[in-house]
């Protein structure tokens, strides 16, 4: 064998088991196939995964044919999981066979919800790395690294559905970069790109939590969708972030580029009726500060 031959063998020896170890971090999960949401993931990260119509459920499907309340997994020990039905009107399935009582999971099970099924995948499973490659090249933003408007859009109905079920505070900040056509004009779309990036990198390093749904919302607009944050929390939150952005250098080509940002911040509330109606209160608040003088944190208030 060449030294070339055993260079590249070598090296696909070290890419497997890069990939195998990184399947070993990975939980549990039931991957979605066929349908709307074909190839979306969820992970089975608490003992007891709910599942059904209702948004209190950990994973809320509003399709016909699924109850309520319809299924659970349960980890029954050392990541064994079982799935029981609980009272759904048409039955859970696995395998094409109604299940009774609590029934294990193995690798490659399907479990099967009026039109829906999910397959189940242990802990470990490399197969869930291809899914998560599909599910992130389909979710974000390829030049920010945001997520998109598609996958926020999907996020805010159904955190507003939980927030009306469990009482839970919900907020919204967008963001909306000043005299961002000038900037384009000025300096050039190279530049312009550069700083949407170099945006997205200082507002993620400025304390996104794990828990928030950052997304580039279209052109030089940006929301963070804040869960459990009350709107007090959320203008605290915002205001950091804005003047990280409006005292950041963003360095392009040796020039000192003048970015600042204004800002919306709105919450759930009685007359939220939908994440549609959320947002439109945020791209209001964002209006004012436009019109109070830009690079600065503006919240709805209710007329």
């Amino acid at each position: 064998m060449s030294d070339d031959s055993t260079v590249v063998l070598t090296d696909i020896k070290a890419a497997l088991a890069s990939a195998e170890n990184e399947a070993q971090q990975k939980p549990a999960a039931l991957l979605v196939v066929g349908g709307d949401l074909n190839g979306t993931i969820f992970d089975l990260d608490q003992n007891e995964i709910t599942c059904g119509r209702n948004a209190d459920n950990s994973i809320p499907l509003e399709f016909n044919g699924i109850s309520r309340h319809h299924f659970k997994v349960v980890n029954q020990g050392d990541d064994n999981w079982s799935v029981e039905d609980t009272g759904s009107k048409n039955g859970t399935f696995l395998n094409n066979k109604k299940i009774e009582g609590s029934v294990a999971l193995n690798k490659g099970d399907m479990i099967k919800l009026g039109s829906m099924a999910l397959k189940f995948l242990p802990k470990g499973d490399p197969e869930r790395l291809t899914y998560d490659k599909l599910s992130m090249e389909a979710n974000t933003d390829g030049h920010t690294g945001c997520y998109n408007k598609t996958y926020f859009n999907n996020r805010i109905e159904l955190e507003v559905k939980k927030s009306k079920v469990t009482g839970d505070p919900l907020s919204l900040i967008l963001f909306d970069l000043d005299h961002f056509k000038s900037l384009n004009d000025n300096y050039g779309h190279d530049a312009g790109d550069f700083v949407l990036k170099e945006l997205a990198d200082v507002i993620r390093g400025g304390g996104v939590r794990d828990n928030d749904v950052f997304a580039r919302y279209g052109g030089e607009e940006f929301v963070i969708l804040l869960p459990k944050t009350n709107l007090k929390q959320s203008f605290e939150i915002a205001e950091r972030l804005r003047k990280l952005v409006q005292d950041h250098d963003f360095n392009y080509e040796g020039k000192i580029l003048p970015v600042t940002a204004s800002i919306g911040v709105a919450d759930y509330r009685q007359g939220v009726t939908s994440g549609t109606e959320l947002f439109k209160r945020a791209d209001e608040s964002v209006y004012k500060s436009k019109e109070g003088g830009r690079n600065q944190v503006n919240f709805y208030r209710a007329q």
